[in-house]
């Protein structure tokens, strides 16, 4: 019995380093099709979205090595030891910019935790632009940040600040300003009515929370009141890491404030910071 010879005409190999999936800031649901022209960018990798609307990274030098290992990828480097900053742009202009870092290598084992697995896409919230559309029952909150000056806010506009709504403990929504230090937080989920802990009101429409910007003075933009007013942005708008300023939040400058939230209700603040 004679044996033919096979011959390879092509060959289809898949090697990806991870997937990044941007989601709603609000809702932390993927966003629709069509209804975000988003970019992800990050130097010397290449980044493809594929048809479930996950951008994978298929490569990128630090890990070359990786390219042409199929069966088990290298041992070197260490998972999580490298970390790829990409930056995420919508062009739209519903959601601000941000960057977000990502740990590198993904972890190949399949047992392994969600958040280092290779197997599973790592959720990047986008926050809204302040000219975005709000949600039926949202409770809208517009935050414009500024250095105080004679202790209270008007100076130089602070763009890339991060905008926290906590209540109860409970982080529930963040947001980040634009080059004009203008911020929009649309809360989600406000009851229009739930129980009160006051013993004289059985049921209350608005529930206690804090609004809290915190700002990194060496990576954020100051811009002048006056050229917020001419519309003249700056040479290098603001491209914040909400993650890492959140995680750095005890260190940097920080204020806050109280408020009550309303479903289909709306606030107007003005926070200022103590800066150098």
């Amino acid at each position: 019995m004679s044996v033919k010879e096979l011959r390879e005409l092509e060959r289809l190999e898949w090697r990806v380093l991870g997937a990044l999936r941007p989601v709603d800031g609000v809702t932390g649901m993927p966003l629709r099709s069509g209804a975000a022209t988003v970019t992800l960018e990050a130097d010397g990798a290449r980044i493809v979205r594929n048809r479930s609307g996950l951008y994978v990274i298929h490569e990128w030098p630090v890990l070359a090595a990786h390219g042409a290992s199929f069966a088990e990828p290298p041992d070197a480097p260490a998972v999580g030891s490298e970390s790829l900053e990409v930056v995420i742009r919508d062009l739209s202009g519903r959601y601000l910019p941000r960057r977000v870092t990502l740990a590198l290598p993904r972890d190949p084992d399949p047992e392994a935790d969600a958040a280092q697995s290779l197997f599973v896409p790592v959720d990047v919230p986008l926050y809204p632009s302040p000219t975005a559309d709000l949600g039926t029952n949202w409770c809208a909150l517009r935050v414009s940040v500024s250095r105080t000056v004679g202790g209270n806010p008007g100076g130089d506009a602070l763009g890339g600040a991060l905008l926290r709504v906590v209540s109860a403990g409970a982080v529930l929504a963040r947001g980040l300003t634009d080059w004009r230090g203008e911020g929009l937080v649309p809360v989600a989920g406000v009851p229009v009515t739930t129980w009160s802990e006051d013993a004289d009101a059985v049921i209350v429409s608005t529930i206690a929370a804090t609004v809290e910007v915190v700002f990194d003075p060496a990576l954020g933009t100051r811009t002048p009141q006056s050229d917020v007013a001419a519309g003249r942005k700056p040479a290098r708008l603001p491209l914040a890491d909400p993650d890492d300023l959140e995680q750095r939040r005890a260190t940097l400058p920080r204020a806050q404030r109280n408020v009550s939230l309303a479903a289909r209700g709306a606030l107007h603040l003005n926070l200022g910071l103590d800066l150098p």
